[in-house]
């Protein structure tokens, strides 16, 4: 906010053109022109310099009361007179109060002193709106000050007009002081308000809530309500005048910060798809504090409508709310049609916006396309991606070539279905330099019910970590243009991330599996091996089936009802937050079983690729050694028998024996777990029992 340009000195240093001219007590001579007369009140009062016949009390009452008129009527425009005098209240600026010739006829001096209380209240009212005229007090202030001006005006015209009636000889004491009644009471309470305002030094919003609580206080004299009624509609013209422009233009018209909504203009949109806790959408404008009472109810209202309007314009949309005689903002009267408007106004910004991101910039299509790459719905893309990648992905994370594997994420694309995707190009990847767990930590803000603690010591204890390859920290991105950004940040994206993390190392874990399971088809006779592999490779599609699909439908189903870029948000984000719930990754005790089991079952996988072909190789050389050659029936029959010599294998046997004893023991201490929690999160129910065998032959 540029500050607020200073008031000329010559504004502030003459007496005569400000109104202060009767609370300057003296000029000390310092300051006065060379050959300048100090003045003094002394000197403004007419017929000074005393005899005993400036004495009031030594005239007839009759000529008593036609002077004290003459001074009252002066007295009234805050002008000292011969007999009445104005003396300054030490330590309040703008305080005076006025004196009388104690010689006076002690009833004119009644009459007179009733009089003085209006006086005082022109004279605080002409210092309000002198002081509240400058650049720096805003904008509501100067509307009030001009309406009070107005007034005053009025008011001086009534004494100009009781002067008219005394130079006619038609005006006595107590005329004066009947005439002077119906203004009396209104001064007074602009008065009471101007103190409170004075005391409180209020400006903006707090003036108008000054305004609009002094009116429904004097609702008993309707005369006086109008006035202040009146009043705060001339104050509330200019915040009316910022209000209209933030709701149909997005705009913050505020030049001395007195609108009730503040911008940050050092958060960046560009900040949403980079840092992971972005403050753009909440803090780029913001509510301060200090809403007009009247407003209070609708401030965030307000709020979320100029910042629709601001996104549209950031996107380079030109978009213009049609204003008809109906939608302007008038006054914040009682019959609340400002209401009507801020609500017509954010129905329109809201469905714009909504519009703009659904139909031109297509949020549902990435949506769709985040899920389809990072929750493993394009299944041809990411087994093709897979062998490919399978040399580089086995490395250590600072050996892998991140430009290599975006090479194979091209290829991987262009060769399969995926091709046909336009949002493909958008798929990026990466490579972490931690584990899965060890990222968790570092999220503060997610809903988790562990300490990091633990689950970093978890995580050290694990026996992967020391041999952490691109297997476990490879992960895609997307690159997520503006206004989307809105709805998939930095934060979202992350999540989308941790999902896909897990998956993508379940998918490794259920390929090897099945490598080994296809190796050891012919053990189907000795019945061992089946179960656990079984109970393993069902991990991952659990998730996807019973999991993922049915938050995904009913996210889908929920964005199409959506009226709002808020509600739009709020939806994607409980769907995130379900999934990785539901994906356990919010569920430490267990996560930690999972990558437990999930080590057993790569320990067992890579065993059974080692140990099988080696007794094949064995007896298929030993079969060589007879010389004989054998036709292709012959093959299939050395086949069994080399499967059958693999199955007496006391080695591999009592390899596979143990790999189930420890693969059930895990199973058997996850029961207690999974049946604690399945009683707080029912989502748990289906998963223990696929993972714990029950129902695995439907």
């Amino acid at each position: 906010m540029d500050p607020a340009p200073a008031t000329p000195r010559w504004n502030l240093e003459r007496p005569y053109l400000t109104g202060r001219f009767h609370q300057e007590a003296k000029v000390s001579a310092a300051s006065q022109a060379p050959g300048s007369k100090p003045f003094s009140l002394d000197s403004f009062s007419r017929g000074a310099g005393g005899g005993a016949g400036s004495v009031l009390g030594s005239y007839a009452v009759s000529v008593q009361e036609l002077l004290v008129i003459d001074d009252l009527l002066s007295a009234l425009v805050g002008i000292e007179g011969r007999y009445i005098s104005i003396k300054r209240v030490r330590g309040k600026e703008g305080y005076v109060v006025f004196q009388i010739d104690s010689s006076m006829d002690l009833a004119l001096q009644e009459l007179t002193r009733r009089i003085f209380p209006l006086c005082e209240d022109f004279v605080l009212a002409s210092q309000f709106v002198e002081s509240r005229s400058h650049f720096k007090t805003g904008l509501v202030n100067h509307a009030l000050a001009a309406a009070l001006r107005a007034f005053l005006l009025d008011y001086q015209a009534m004494v100009a007009q009781l002067e008219h009636q005394f130079r006619l000889g038609r005006l006595s004491v107590q005329g004066l002081w009947f005439f002077c009644q119906r203004m009396m009471s209104s001064l007074n309470a602009l008065a009471v308000l101007i103190e409170k305002a004075m005391s409180n030094n209020t400006s903006g919003s707090a003036t108008l809530n000054l305004l609009h609580s002094q009116a429904k206080a004097m609702a008993g004299d309707s005369a006086v309500r109008s006035l202040l009624e009146k009043m705060t509609d001339c104050a509330s013209a200019a915040y009316l005048r910022m209000l209209e422009r933030w709701v149909y233009e997005g705009v913050i018209d505020d030049p001395y910060g007195e609108f009730f909504i503040a911008e940050n203009k050092s958060l960046q949109k560009e900040s949403l798809t980079q840092d992971y806790d972005a403050k753009y959408w909440q803090q780029r404008y913001s509510l301060k504090d200090g809403i007009p009472s009247f407003l209070n109810n609708v401030a965030a209202t307000i709020l979320t409508t100029g910042k629709y309007l601001n996104v549209m314009r950031e996107c380079g949309h030109n978009v213009q709310v049609s204003l008809s005689e109906n939608s302007k903002l008038t006054s914040f009267g009682s019959n609340h049609q400002y209401l009507e408007c801020i609500k017509s106004a954010y129905d329109f910004a809201s469905g714009e916006l909504l519009t703009l991101m659904k139909d031109k910039y297509d949020l549902i299509g990435k949506l769709r396309s985040l899920k389809r790459y990072l929750l493993l719905d394009q299944g041809d893309f990411l087994v093709h991606f897979m062998d490919i990648a399978r040399e580089e992905l086995t490395k250590k994370p600072e050996d892998i070539s991140v430009e290599k594997l975006q090479s194979l994420v091209d290829i991987a694309l262009r060769s399969t279905a995926a091709a046909s995707d336009p949002s493909h190009e958008d798929l990026t990847c990466c490579v972490e330099r931690s584990s899965l767990l060890k990222k968790l930590t570092s999220l503060k803000d997610l809903d988790c019910a562990y300490s990091s603690d633990k689950l970093a010591a978890a995580d050290v204890d694990q026996p992967m970590t020391l041999n952490i390859t691109g297997l476990e920290t490879f992960c895609l991105g997307y690159k997520i243009p503006w206004p989307l950004s809105l709805v998939i940040s930095r934060k979202a994206l992350t999540k989308y991330q941790l999902i896909f993390r897990l998956l993508f190392h379940c998918k490794h874990v259920s390929r090897q599996l099945c490598q080994a399971w296809q190796i050891q088809q012919g053990f189907r006779s000795v019945k061992i091996l089946g179960t656990p592999i079984l109970r393993s490779s069902i991990l991952c599609r659990s998730m996807l089936k019973f999991v993922l699909e049915p938050n995904w439908h009913s996210m889908h189903g929920r964005l199409q009802t959506a009226r709002s870029i808020d509600e739009v948000i709020q939806i994607h984000d409980f769907f995130l937050q379900k999934c990785l719930k539901e994906c356990l990754l919010l569920l430490p005790e267990l996560l930690m079983k999972v990558e437990k089991l999930k080590a057993l079952c790569l320990q067992y996988a890579t065993s059974i690729q080692l140990l099988i072909p080696s007794i094949e190789v064995a007896a298929a050389e030993s079969k060589s050694k007879s010389g004989s050659s054998r036709a292709r029936a012959k093959r299939s029959q050395d086949r069994d028998e080399q499967l059958k010599l693999a199955s007496e294998n006391v080695v591999m046997s009592q390899s596979i024996l143990k790999f189930e004893s420890e693969f059930n023991a895990e199973l058997q201490s996850l029961v207690p777990t999974l049946s604690k929690s399945s009683q707080a999160e029912p989502y748990l129910t289906h998963l223990a029992q696929c993972i714990l065998g029950v129902g695995i032959d439907q």
